[in-house]
């Protein structure tokens, strides 16, 4: 495990966080109070909220899964992956892949008291975690390296994570980072919040977030979304809302779409 601060973790239940809540919207435990208020507040804005978090961990799910089964990737460097809940990267790619080998990223003080039980790994892969932030690439591509190896295909995994970096240059430039220090063959998976589908409902839930003192968020068009593929071909179906990226048959139709659009990339 590797720590890029040096100092001792230190959780303030105090103040709403962003991990804590997508925990709370997931049904986990690992939450507070002030956690709770705020999910509820932005959960009476517009009920479908959990409906959206349920389905960027679906789409994780259904990504990872076809990475590490039909395209047959055994490396994942997965950066903002928040609190471990049901089916995190490393569990999906390892059912279908034991030798598949993962590494997180993260800099939550939560995240990093519950890596150990995110490290757990089958013996013939690996699991790994490192507490850094997205806004520092380079670190984490040299502290990755002692777990992956960057000359063979990574799938890079920024689920939900760059609507925090709220400044889309600096956002273009730590992905286009990251992705050119992955081998041709690799993968980019993401998705980010928009407005598309719920308008004002959405752009206000962003308002009562990033005045709770949370870490301020940014709601993105498709286009701009679009633009972190730069240089990959889209998987099918493409950028699409996260609920719909090859959902699981059912017999009652197509799924509700959400306010996350992603997608899949392949790095020629």
């Amino acid at each position: 495990m590797v720590d890029g601060s040096g100092d001792q973790p230190k959780i303030d239940t105090t103040v709403p966080h962003v991990a804590r809540i997508w925990n709370y919207w997931l049904g986990g435990k690992d939450n507070y109070e002030v956690d709770q208020q705020v999910g509820d507040e932005i959960t009476r804005m517009l009920p479908t909220v959990p409906v959206l978090a349920r389905a960027s961990r679906q789409f994780l799910n259904r990504a990872v899964s076809h990475l590490a089964g039909e395209a047959g990737v055994r490396q994942f460097l997965d950066v903002g992956t928040g609190l471990p809940t049901v089916d995190n990267t490393h569990e999906v790619a390892q059912r279908l892949a034991p030798d598949a080998r993962i590494v997180y990223v993260d800099n939550d003080p939560l995240v990093l008291v519950h890596a150990q039980a995110m490290l757990t790994s089958t013996e013939e892969g690996a699991c790994d975690y490192i507490d850094a932030d997205l806004r520092n690439p380079e670190y984490i591509l040299e502290n990755a390296a002692r777990t992956l190896d960057f000359d063979r295909p990574v799938a890079l995994m920024l689920m939900g994570i760059l609507e925090f970096i709220t400044d889309d240059e600096e956002a273009y430039r730590i992905v286009d980072h990251l992705v050119g220090a992955l081998a041709p063959g690799s993968y980019l998976v993401m998705y980010d919040g928009t407005n598309v589908i719920h308008g004002e409902a959405s752009d206000r839930i962003v308002e009562v977030w990033n005045e709770s003192g949370n870490a301020p968020l940014v709601l993105r068009s498709p286009e701009q979304i679009a633009r972190f593929f730069k240089g990959l071909d889209f998987l099918e179906p493409g950028l699409v809302p996260v609920s719909q990226w090859r959902p699981d048959p059912n017999p009652f139709g197509e799924p509700e779409a959400v306010d996350a659009y992603g997608a899949v990339g392949r790095k020629p």
